[in-house]
C-alpha cells in the first residue's frame, strides 16, 4: 500500500510541475492536469497490481515506475491538448467578437 501512495504524491507533483511549465497554463484550470495524472497513476497502479506484477522478483519496479511515468505523460498530453484547442478556441471568439 505504501507505493500506492508515493505513486499518488509523485503523480500529483508532476500534474502540477506540467501545468507549472506550460506557457498556455491560462487557458485550463491548475487542477486539471494533476487530477489527470493523478487517475491515470492510479489506474495503472491498479492494473498492474491486480496483472501480478506487484510482488515477482525482478518486477517489483513496475508497480513503482510504470504508474509514475504514465501519469506524467497523461498530463503532458492533455495540458498541449487543451492548451492548443482553448487558445484557437479563444482566438475564433475574439475574432467573431471584433467582426460585430
Amino acid at each position: 500500500m505504501l507505493s500506492l501512495v508515493i505513486v499518488f504524491l509523485v503523480t500529483v507533483a508532476a500534474g502540477f510541475i506540467v501545468w507549472a511549465n506550460d506557457k498556455r497554463h491560462a487557458k485550463y484550470g491548475m487542477i486539471l492536469p494533476a487530477g489527470v495524472a493523478t487517475a491515470v497513476g492510479m489506474l495503472a497502479w491498479i492494473i498492474c497490481i491486480w496483472a501480478g506484477l506487484g510482488y515477482q522478483p525482478g518486477l517489483t519496479w513496475i508497480p513503482w515506475i510504470l504508474p509514475m511515468a504514465a501519469g506524467t505523460s497523461a498530463a503532458a498530453a492533455v495540458a498541449v491538448f487543451l492548451g492548443r484547442v482553448r487558445s484557437r478556441q479563444d482566438t475564433q471568439r475574439l475574432t467573431a467578437a471584433l467582426k460585430m
